[in-house]
């Protein structure tokens, strides 16, 4: 019988510490808060969000950015680039106010781990004219759910 005890006291001892512990550590059992979507762009480094779009200023741009869009993005991104299946809405703030070499950095390396393929291989005049359609489309207002 005093075994049971000494056992039952020295459990409860443990879940005590335990509890404590856990607490003390500043929710460190907790999970780590997610990344937003949009944090790898804040990620492009200074060189790469210095660089200029060579095409800013090409009238025809945002027209063959377009097209370059609805064949490669619009899939995940959906066709008004507000969010699709797999990919986030770019018409929100933190694209639209990030600057044309972050974008084209990120169109470059793509954000692998969550889905957003490497255009590399896209010559560069072409990942250039997507960024001036993207930067085309502003801030689509948010619209609440009726």
């Amino acid at each position: 019988m005093k075994s049971c005890i000494a056992a039952l006291a020295l459990s409860v001892v443990f879940l005590v510490v335990s509890q404590a512990l856990a607490q003390g550590s500043g929710g460190a059992a907790k999970e780590k808060p997610k990344e937003s979507v949009y944090a790898e762009i804040l990620k492009a480094p200074e060189k790469a969000r210095a660089k200029r779009n060579p095409l800013e200023t090409d009238p025809q741009a945002v027209a063959a950015g377009r097209i370059l869009f609805e064949q490669h993005c619009s899939e995940c991104h959906g066709g008004s680039a507000a969010g699709g299946k797999k990919g986030p809405n770019l018409r929100v703030e933190e694209i639209q106010s990030a600057t044309p070499g972050a974008i084209f950095w990120v169109l470059t390396n793509g954000v692998v781990r969550r889905g957003m393929p490497v255009w590399s291989k896209l010559p560069e005049p072409q990942r250039w004219q997507l960024v001036v359609y993207l930067k085309s489309l502003g801030v689509q207002p948010f619209t609440p759910p009726q």
